[in-house]
Formats: C-alpha cells, sequence, structure tokens
C-alpha cells in the first residue's frame, strides 16, 4: 500500500535507504577523514581543525583511554562539556574504542549528576572545569574513579578564562595532557557491529528520574542517511558551512550538526555561549553559513540583536527548527530578515533523533514549494502510525498517539526492561506520547502531547520532577506544575504551591521557592512563576488534575 505522505516527497528522493551499507560509526569515520583531510572540520573561537587534525587528536585521545585508563568495547564514559573543540574529538576518541558515550549536560546540578553517572555505572567522566563543583559534591557516592578535565581554551591556544578545578577532585588530568602522552602510545581500535551500543542519551521521565536511551551505531548510522537521502538537495558535499549553536550533547546537534555534516565534509562553527547574543552574531558576520539548525529561542533570540538583519545571508541555503516547535510568527520574521524559510524537524532521544522532516510540498510543474506548516513527512524507511488508547490504528483526518518505527529507534531504556515495554506497541513501534494527526495532503502535525511535558527552550521538563524536589522545601504541603507560554522560551514552568499551615515557617515567598529549586534542579527546569492557592485539584483516585489549573 502507497503511503499518504510520499506524494510530498520530490522525486529524486527514495522511500528507504540501505541502512547497512557501513559496519560501524568507526567505519564512516574513516572514509570521511580520509576523503577531506585537508577540509576544515570544526571552528572555534576562530581555530581550525582540519579532518586529518580530528583523526590525529582523537586517535591519540582513544590510545590514552585505552592503554593509561583500560577502558574496553562496551564501558561507558561520561562527556560532560560544551561545544568547544575538545568535544568532537573527545567524542570520535570515545567511539573509535568501542565505549559507549554518555552526554550529560554541563549544566547540570549535583542530584542530577549523581543520578546519571551512577545510573549509566560509569567510572570515567570528561568533564567541562567550571562543572567541577557538581562532580565534587557527589564523586563519592559514585564510581567515578577517572576524571578528565577540560578547559575552555583547551585546544584554541588563546588566553581565555578558566575555572580552576574543584580541589576536593584528587588526581584529575587535563584533555590536553591526555592528548599528550596518548601520542606515544598504540591504538588497538576493537572491531565494531551496528548493535554495538554507542550512545546512552538520557531523556525525562514521567517518574522523576531520566532514563537512558540506548542508541546503537545502526540507530546513529541509520539517522544519518535518513536525513543525507530527504535532504540530498540541500547538501554541499565538502562545501556547506554549519553553526552549531545547539549543544552538542542534545540529540538534534549530536546526530545533525556534530555526525551527520561531519560525514558531508561540512565545517561545522562551534558556538560555545550561544546566551552572548552579540558575539553570537559576530560569528555569523565571520561566517558565511550554508545551514543552519537551531530552536525556536535561539532564531527568535538572534532576531532581537542589533545586528542581525545586517549579516549577508547570501549564502544561506537551509535552516532547521527543533527541540520545540518553531512559532509562526518567528518563521515569517526569520524569512523577512534571512529571506530562508525555517524549515521543521520531528524527533526524540528514544529516535536518534530525526522521525520526520517539512522541507515543504513538491508539486510537480511547479518551481516553488507549498509550504504546509507542521512536522511534515517521515524520512525514508521510517513508519509513522497514529493509534488510539487501545492501540489501534485511526483513520486519516483523526487524531491519536504518534507510533513510530524504523530503524533509528533505539534498542530500549537502559537497564530498565518496564520502561521499554510501556513504551512500544505489540508489534514494534515507539509510542512517543504526542498526539498527532494525518491531513488529507499527507503532511502530519502535532496536535498535543499525551504527557504532561513542558518544553523550555528545547529541553524537556517533566512536572513530576520539579514536584517532587519542592516537596523537599520545609513548609510545603504539596505542589504541582504546568507549562506556559512564554516569548524567550517558548513554554515556561508554572508552580502551584499549597502550604502547610501547621508549618512553623509562615514566611514563604514565591522568591524563597525559587531559590530553592535553583539549588536541585538545573536552571531550565526552575518555575519562573509560583502562585500560592488553598488545594491542588485531584480526581477520586489523588491524581493531579493538571488540565484544571491551565
Amino acid at each position: 500500500m502507497t503511503k499518504p505522505w510520499f506524494i510530498n516527497y520530490p522525486k529524486n528522493v527514495a522511500h528507504k535507504v540501505d541502512v547497512n551499507r557501513y559496519h560501524s560509526l568507526v567505519d564512516l569515520f574513516q572514509q570521511t577523514t580520509a576523503k577531506y583531510h585537508q577540509q576544515i572540520a570544526y571552528s572555534n573561537f576562530g581555530i581550525e581543525l582540519t579532518f586529518k587534525q580530528v583523526d590525529k587528536l582523537s586517535g591519540n585521545f582513544a590510545a590514552f583511554l585505552q592503554t593509561k585508563l583500560k577502558i574496553t568495547k562496551g564501558n561507558r564514559v561520561a562527556l560532560m562539556c560544551p561545544n568547544t573543540l575538545c568535544f568532537p574529538v573527545a567524542m570520535w576518541g570515545i567511539i573509535r574504542i568501542g565505549a559507549v558515550q554518555v552526554n550529560v549536560n554541563p549544566m547540570y546540578t549535583a542530584r542530577e549528576l549523581e543520578h546519571q553517572l551512577n545510573d549509566a555505572q560509569v567510572d570515567t567522566i570528561i568533564i567541562f572545569s567550571p562543572s567541577t563543583k557538581m562532580l565534587a559534591d557527589i564523586i563519592n557516592k559514585t564510581t567515578i574513579r577517572n576524571v578528565i578535565t577540560v578547559d575552555l581554551d583547551d585546544l584554541v591556544n588563546k588566553d581565555l578564562p578558566c575555572a580552576s578545578v574543584d580541589e576536593r577532585l584528587l588526581n584529575t588530568i587535563s584533555f590536553t595532557d591526555a592528548l599528550t602522552t596518548g601520542k606515544t602510545l598504540e591504538l588497538s581500535e576493537p572491531t565494531l557491529c551496528q548493535d554495538d551500543l554507542l550512545f546512552l542519551q538520557y531523556t525525562g521521565g514521567t517518574t522523576g528520574l531520566s532514563k537512558g536511551a540506548m542508541l546503537t551505531h545502526g540507530n546513529l548510522i541509520a539517522n544519518i542517511l535518513q536525513y543525507q537521502e530527504f535532504s540530498k538537495n540541500h547538501i554541499h558535499y565538502g562545501n556547506d558551512i554549519v553553526i552549531t549553536a545547539i549543544p552538542m550533547y542534545h540529540i538534534f546537534a549530536l546526530m545533525a550538526n556534530t555526525l551527520a555534516y561531519f560525514t558531508f565534509g561540512a565545517k561545522n562553527v562551534l558556538v560555545t555561549n550561544p546566551r552572548d547574543m552579540p558575539s553570537f552574531v559576530e560569528v555569523w558576520k565571520n561566517n558565511r553559513a550554508t545551514m543552519f539548525t537551531g530552536v525556536n529561542t535561539l532564531f527568535n533570540g538572534l532576531l532581537h540583536t542589533p545586528g542581525f538583519d545586517q549579516v549577508d545571508f547570501s549564502s544561506l541555503k537551509l535552516c532547521i527548527g527543533g527541540g520545540a516547535a518553531v512559532q509562526q510568527a518567528v518563521a515569517d520574521k526569520w524569512q523577512q530578515v534571512t529571506g530562508i524559510r525555517l524549515q521543521e524537524g520531528y524527533g526524540l532521544s528514544e529516535t536518534s533523533p530525526v522521525l520526520t522532516l517539512n522541507f515543504g510540498r513538491f508539486i510537480e510543474g511547479k518551481d516553488n514549494n507549498e509550504y504546509i506548516a507542521g512536522i511534515g513527512t517521515p524520512v525514508p524507511s521510517t513508519e509513522i502510525s497514529i493509534r488510539d488508547d487501545m492501540g489501534n490504528r485511526v483513520e486519516q483526518g483523526q487524531s491519536g498517539e504518534l507510533c513510530a518505527k524504523g530503524p533509528q529507534v533505539m534498542s530500549g531504556y537502559w537497564n530498565n526492561v518496564e520502561a521499554t515495554k510501556q513504551c512500544m506497541t505489540a508489534d514494534g513501534y515507539f509510542k512517543t506520547g504526542d498526539v498527532a494527526i494525518l491531513d488529507d495532503k499527507g503532511f502530519f502535525h502535532i496536535v498535543d502531547r499525551k504527557k504532561d511535558m513542558i518544553n523550555v527552550s528545547g529541553f524537556n521538563v517533566y512536572p513530576n520532577e520539579i514536584e517532587a524536589e519542592v516537596a523537599n522545601m520545609p513548609g510545603i504541603l504539596e505542589s504541582a506544575c504546568i507549562g506556559v507560554d512564554d516569548d524567550k522560551t517558548g513554554e515556561a514552568v508554572k508552580l502551584f504551591v499549597v502550604t502547610d499551615k501547621k508549618s512553623e515557617d509562615k514566611s514563604i515567598t514565591e522568591q524563597a521557592v525559587i531559590n530553592f529549586c535553583r539549588q536541585g534542579l538545573t536552571a531550565y527546569k526552575v518555575p519562573k512563576q509560583v502562585v500560592f492557592i488553598d488545594e491542588i485539584p485531584k480526581s477520586s483516585v489523588g491524581k493531579l488534575l493538571r488540565r484544571k489549573l491551565r
């Protein structure tokens, strides 16, 4: 049966891709570095690394991990670093010895970091120096025995401000020293296959604890090739210049920018701190970007920064928004300023991440594509099925849970058989938790979220996690949180609080609650609004009724 969405495919884009052409991501890496060895792979603070240098440096780092730290195939290694040249060098080093990279947000609090390191059973971490305080707070509660520290000026040889390593951490080694030691060591790369685990990508959990999505070499190879086929008319092999501002530990930038465009021979310009908008605009002025990936808040922030409208956008060919819905007002303004339409993609950490892309509707006989807002159509070799609460397929035009099947879908959650079982249908589809609809033109649209997840600047925030944290605050009886519209972050956390009338502490204020949350939650999870109410609405069985709070 012909799928309805295929009517929107360009004629030269295949419906399926051969995902078995590479045994592992290392095969793709070796092919790429050999082909583009003299070209620039990554750039940061004006310093550039060629593909040949990435090959050499990552090999040195791999040799250090393998020989000095005795890390072997399948061992988990945490990488807790922002967008600097060290990230891709460390990443490829980890991959080349067959280890499993555990991607960690450098802004995590000690509590969040402790859970992730222990859940992934990590004993080696590569960590950004400013984050070492968080690690020092909890290292004795973890199995960490090797700490490799990364400074802002590593590999760029510039006098950049660097934080000192927390003095409580003993016997650490710097990333540059590890590279120097690795130069003298021999690397023995293991045999890898597509079923070997590549990344543990942690995603929020409705229980308040994040779960590690197990992504294999095959998952990421598939998603790279799926994106490559679907976007083939927009890729300029060996000539693309990509600005990478989304954190590389985020699955979107990890697959699209850090891996896919690397294999396309692109130059990746890394933005370490995109919140510094004036400096971010200077990056645009100094690099004639051809492709940019972002989230709604990044697009909106750039549009409101003086000087961005003066950038020369004549080389820009493709812009893709992901992580959260792109607001129409932002998309319209972006096209007005840059001349380029914002395309949208959809996916999750569990799907490597891309499931669908929206590059417009391709109408035979017309030069210009008709654009229909929404998440578009599935990438090649991907099946999308809309199901009701009983797991039955619904008719086209009816809403239901978006379920997906394809070679990019994870093998399961790390050490969590029950959670894996709950997220899969009997016939092998992954249940996304999002309510969607397939329209009469063959385009998919997200209607609503099945769960109560809040999307802040492209990052998932789960109410149970915030509520569990607030429950630790003296004087709080109970709380419930929802997402509310926010001009800067798309959505923001709004917390409803019931104070304990019996408590001796009668001075709980909105700011006091916010300050308490900052101690245990990453910044984007901290409530932006706190409202005191007399009672949280609940169902007859005691379940919080967040819809009534909305």
